[in-house]
């Protein structure tokens, strides 16, 4: 098919959209709502990782673990204490039934509410402007790949003939493991490896660097390290594996037995098998799509969002992606998105939420441990602690928070971080008490009473000639 004429017969759809994740349908959804011609396809489920294998499985794996753990703790209120493992089918038919209740938001006929069609199938491009999706060709104005990505295992001997367990299979899981081995002390592996040990399996979680969430302010990673070994999983930072047999992982310090071995180190774009080099796309070393600052490909009819452009690794990051390309592709409107200020959530308990830059980063630090919080005293969760990294402006550059629901906390961080504002104009907004927002409250009036403490000459003028002039 030559450049994209559409047979003979057919228009060209205005933007088609490969993939239905998050970047896919939030654009196919953006596309629909300005009245263009939109065609998504889909080779797999539309819902994406995030739907399946990502966001709402292990969360709600998180979920269940929480309650089981909250059940074996009530002895201390006089309760009858929970013991011993709890039915893993009866967690994971939890997690089936949240993804159910979710998965029509993201289905076909809600696509074709907003006059968008959907094509079950692969694609393939066969020019800069058409493409082979589900049997037919098809001609475009413009098109979005959103493929997303895909686990992928590290180099290790024996790795790939152990079949390790990965964020996408792990759920086909039936019964709990006895032991199980987590390579990956990232986010994914704390928290699965967190959710496995309070349902009751003897956990090993192993990271090759010397400390667990290492992109995390150091203090969040000793507290979550300290956190996990209390709840009983044995922690090996600094480990590298060297090889891995029938049944256990072998590095210093000897072998490490498993009944189940489950890896989260690492993912790779989905880009194979699209034809890109028909279409004039190009991808780098990873085979992740090359983007520019609209999110435009090499081929400036083609845009691409998500995980696939490398630049985005959330599904709220993709989605707003997919919503940028849609609107720039259409309708010629730029809009830049912020990506210091983009958010960041480990869903562990407690969790660790952070925005911008780390302390390392900062020319000023205002840290307020969770012991001066008095939702946290309430709660019994004083181990936490807000951090806000301040810049040679004083303006709000970065913010850590750990603590239960820190997630919902660094939202109104991520504003302050987007707007530039001082810990003065963030400390201007009314905080419902007592929350866990007291927190990063606080540490922004530290830096308030700072700046008066150095004026206070100043101050203390104004005071000696309020006095004289009452008197």
């Amino acid at each position: 098919m030559s450049m994209g004429h559409p047979p003979r017969g057919e228009r060209a759809y205005d933007l088609v959209v490969i993939g239905g994740g998050s970047a896919g349908l939030t654009a196919a959804r953006t596309a629909g709502r300005l009245g263009a011609r939109t065609l998504l396809v889909e080779r797999d489920r539309l819902g994406g990782d995030c739907l399946w294998t990502g966001c709402v499985p292990s969360k709600a794996l998180l979920h269940v673990a929480a309650e089981v753990q909250a059940a074996r703790g009530v002895g201390r209120y006089g309760l009858q204490a929970a013991d011993g493992p709890a039915d893993l089918a009866a967690a994971m038919a939890h997690v089936k039934q949240a993804i159910g209740v979710i998965e029509p938001h993201d289905s076909a006929e809600s696509l074709h509410e907003f006059g968008v069609e959907v094509t079950h199938g692969d694609a393939v491009f066969t020019g800069r402007r058409a493409l082979r999706a589900g049997g037919r060709e098809v001609a475009f104005r413009y098109a979005l790949i959103a493929t997303g990505s895909a686990p992928t295992l590290v180099p290790v001997p024996g790795l790939a003939e152990a079949e390790p367990l990965t964020s996408d299979t792990v759920w086909s899981l039936t019964e709990l493991p006895e032991r199980l081995v987590v390579l990956g002390g990232g986010p994914i592996g704390c928290e699965l490896g967190q959710a496995f040990a309070r349902l009751g399996s003897k956990v090993t979680l192993v990271e090759a660097v010397d400390r667990l969430l290492p992109r995390e302010e150091p203090r969040a990673s000793a507290l979550i390290r300290e956190r996990l070994e209390a709840e009983g999983i044995t922690v090996l930072t600094g480990y590298r594996a060297e090889k891995v047999d029938a049944g256990a992982v072998h590095g210093p310090g000897g072998p490490i037995p498993y009944d189940w071995l489950l890896t989260t180190t690492g993912r790779r774009a989905t880009t194979d098998g699209l034809g890109l080099e028909s279409a004039g796309v190009e991808t780098d070393e990873r085979g992740q799509v090359r983007t520019d600052d609209r999110l435009r490909t090499s081929n400036p009819r083609i845009y691409a969002a998500g995980d696939v452009t490398g630049k985005s690794a959330f599904t709220h990051l993709g989605g707003v992606q997919g919503a940028s390309a849609a609107t720039d592709a259409l309708l010629g409107v730029r809009r830049r998105i912020g990506y210091d200020a983009v958010p960041w959530v480990t869903y562990t308990d407690p969790e660790v939420a952070r925005v911008g830059v780390t302390s390392a980063e900062g020319t000023r630090t205002h840290t307020l441990d969770h012991n001066r919080v008095d939702r946290a005293v309430a709660d019994d969760r004083t181990d936490g602690f807000t951090s806000l990294v301040l810049d040679g402006r004083r303006r709000i550059v970065g913010a850590t928070v750990v603590a239960p629901r820190a997630g919902e906390t660094i939202a109104h961080l991520a504003t302050a971080v987007r707007l530039g504002w001082t810990p003065s104009q963030y400390a201007k907004t009314v905080h419902p008490y007592p929350s866990y927002t007291d927190g990063p409250w606080h540490a922004a009036l530290t830096d308030v009473y700072d700046r008066l403490a150095t004026h206070r000459r100043i101050t203390g003028a104004l005071l000696g000639l309020r006095r004289k002039v009452r008197s």
